[in-house]
């Protein structure tokens, strides 16, 4: 069992979630993110619930990049990690061309160099021991491109899946695995004010599927299964006009400017 996970970005939405699950795992946490006293209060919920488990937390800011290196470094010297999760990420945006640059390069430097410099560090931890998982959370918008506000968050999420798919065919057949997870629409924060979305699901069900495919270590995985598994081979694999537009219809309702 990966006994000591790291999942950054856990002060809310599917890292806290999925710090609950993982906890009741009995698995030991360390826990990142901007905002410290939502990391304090799901420590103190966690310790309530699960004395057994040993939970640490860290400020860090992703896009701090000394930080990155230096928080993850910190909490293996606590905590030896078998398992790294790279959460951390925004969903600001806006249509390019309207005057929101600031928007864009916001999401576009921390959901994706804010990643790359995760990966570094927790590469760092794991070549030194030549054991260990890294996981991406990329999103289902990666797989295609994604009109309006959603262009450069999908993007982003369609980088972090091939940086994750570089790194693991680098390292086949030695013991550091990656895996990359790609979440359909999962109720949360970023999404909270968007109503009646079809195949929306609620977090504790989503992140539970999340945290099944990541203890599986499969090299990727779309979750829930269904239907996202099936939609997601006709959005990647079969790109036409038709599955251009239904993937348009599908994310349509998930835009947002934040």
């Amino acid at each position: 069992m990966r006994r000591n996970i790291l999942i950054t970005g856990a002060s809310s939405g599917l890292g806290a979630e999925m710090a609950r699950q993982f906890a009741a795992k009995g698995h030991n946490l360390a826990l990142t993110a901007r905002r410290t006293e939502r990391l304090e209060a799901l420590q103190g919920e966690v310790a309530s619930r699960y004395p057994q488990v040993q939970v640490v937390i860290h400020s860090l800011d992703v896009n701090d990049h000394d930080q990155v290196f230096e928080v993850f470094r910190k909490i293996d010297a606590e905590l030896p990690l078998d398992r790294i999760i790279v959460n951390a990420g925004l969903g600001k945006g806006a249509s390019l061309g309207t005057g929101r640059f600031d928007a864009n390069r916001q999401t576009a430097l921390t959901n994706f160099v804010g990643a790359l410099a995760q990966a570094e560090a927790a590469m760092e931890l794991f070549r030194s021991r030549n054991a260990g998982h890294l996981v991406f959370i990329s999103s289902i918008s990666g797989l295609r491109g994604l009109p309006k506000t959603v262009t450069t968050y999908a993007a982003t999420k369609a980088g972090i899946a091939s940086l994750a798919e570089g790194l693991r065919m680098e390292l086949l057949g030695k013991p550091i695995k990656v895996s990359t997870i790609y979440p359909g629409y999962i109720r949360s924060e970023m999404n909270e004010h968007v109503a009646n979305t079809p195949l929306i699901v609620d977090t504790e069900p989503g992140v539970r599927a999340i945290v099944a495919a990541i203890e599986s270590e499969k090299s990727k995985a779309y979750v829930p299964a269904w239907p996202w598994a099936p939609l997601a081979q006709g959005d990647a694999v079969r790109p036409t006009r038709r599955t251009e537009e239904d993937a348009v219809k599908r994310h349509r309702a998930l835009t947002f400017e934040m």
